[in-house]
């Protein structure tokens, strides 16, 4: 199950549930069996320079190679620019949780 979190300065116009979506459109496009993708957003009072952050990590997979991982950056990074204004600085890291990473549903 993947994560993405976006991190902005408040006074960029951002519709950050929508942005959330289309990320996670875009990483079960790419691999359908990923699952939903869990997405907190956070707007920052104080911000040096308007810009956005976004940070997708998903669990390591044989599957979820060098050339899987271009691809999906390259359409994240598509889709969340069409979404911003401009002129801002877009900062995506996508990668991978650490061996130690565990996530299950409690009920």
């Amino acid at each position: 199950m993947p994560h993405a979190e976006i991190k902005y300065a408040r006074d960029v116009a951002l519709d950050a549930q929508a942005l959330l979506a289309k990320i996670e459109t875009v990483l079960q496009a790419h691999d359908p069996g990923s699952g939903d993708c869990k997405g907190r957003a956070y707007a920052a009072d104080h911000a040096h320079h308007d810009h956005v952050i976004v940070n997708v990590s998903m669990l390591p997979k044989s599957h979820r190679d060098a050339a899987f991982m271009r691809a999906v950056r390259q359409d994240l990074f598509d889709v969340i620019s069409a979404h911003l204004p401009r002129p801002i600085w877009l900062s995506l890291h996508v990668g991978f949780s650490g061996p130690d990473y565990m996530t299950e549903k409690l009920v």
